[in-house]
């Protein structure tokens, strides 16, 4: 069997997995669906992290995602038409940051993103006659194809909505990646001038990248805020941006599956941990972290992928 169809074929488990244990455990469709948005975000950065750039500012585009929702449910409650209308506007945000931010490489790229959010965030934070500063603004509740649902069925649409938008966009960023336009997106990483010798705009290559991560992270930023049905301007601010890295990282680059285990295993650490010892969740995490960077440098994916190569060997 091919790697795209074990990718796939790992998916589609993972997926049923998820919805069997969202059936068994209620409460634990909160915490899958905020998994599924945080992983579609994560897999945006992953599309930066093959070019070699690392985004410390994409909350901005969550918050962008999850504040479109919030302005716009009061007079248009329908879901679907709030996704559509998050993913516009931060496509259209991307395009124009992007055509900044990309001029930039390394640390500089990086720097400059995390600057935007964080100016991003103190207008969230200081116009308070728009925004409810700190105390952020409360969803209404919404419709689905002008439908009005329950609590329980609302939970579940929502549920169902993240995880289709996790397949189609782990599809699409499987099939971009493969692409000229994708493996053109990897020579950033280690040969950019010869691109532009070959005629190929490494600038625009990054760009379309970025405008990509900017699109995934609306919608994630959207299913956000669906799901907890209340906005602040902590979604832009640095720690957030951090908290995808750090999924990047936990989950592993090499493969589009990677930004959904770890988004998962994140959210699922951090549950139980603060639920078991309140005040030291952060030092769990962190050393789940530090024991990736030490034995599993390609993320949880590094490991499982390595281990069905032995098992494709023997």
């Amino acid at each position: 069997m091919t790697q795209p169809r074990i990718e796939l074929l790992l998916a589609l488990l993972g997926a049923a997995a998820m919805v069997l244990a969202a059936m068994a455990t209620p409460w634990l469709k909160f915490v899958l669906t905020l998994a599924l948005a945080k992983g579609i975000a994560v897999l945006g950065i992953m599309l930066l992290l093959r070019a070699g750039q690392v985004s410390f500012g994409h909350a901005l585009y969550v918050a962008l995602g999850a504040y479109t929702v919030a302005f716009l449910a009061p007079s248009m409650p329908d879901a679907a038409l709030l996704l559509v209308a998050a993913a516009l506007g931060t496509t259209v945000a991307g395009l124009l940051i992007g055509l900044f931010v990309s001029r930039y490489r390394e640390i500089f790229f990086g720097m400059l993103n995390l600057a935007l959010s964080m100016v991003f965030y103190s207008m969230l934070e200081k116009f308070y006659h728009y925004t409810r500063g700190t105390d952020g603004i409360r969803v209404p509740s919404l419709t689905v194809a002008g439908v009005p649902l329950d609590r329980v069925s609302y939970e579940w649409t929502i549920f169902g909505m993240a995880l289709v938008l996790a397949l189609g966009f782990g599809v699409f960023a499987r099939v971009y990646l493969a692409s000229p336009l994708g493996q053109a997106l990897s020579a950033i990483k280690t040969r950019e001038t010869r691109l532009d010798f070959m005629g190929v705009s490494s600038r625009n290559v990054l760009l379309s990248a970025y405008v990509l991560s900017a699109l995934m992270a609306g919608c994630a930023g959207a299913l956000i805020a669906m799901t907890s049905r209340h906005v602040t301007p902590l979604l832009a601010y640095w720690t957030a941006s951090g908290e995808l890295v750090f999924i990047a990282i936990l989950g592993g680059a090499g493969g589009v599956l990677g930004p959904f285990l770890g988004a998962a295993a994140y959210e699922l650490v951090r549950v139980y941990a603060a639920a078991t010892v309140a005040d030291m969740w952060q030092m769990i995490l962190g050393a789940v972290l530090l024991l990736v960077i030490l034995f599993a440098r390609g993320g949880i994916w590094g490991l499982l992928s390595s281990r069905l190569q032995r098992g494709r060997v023997a």
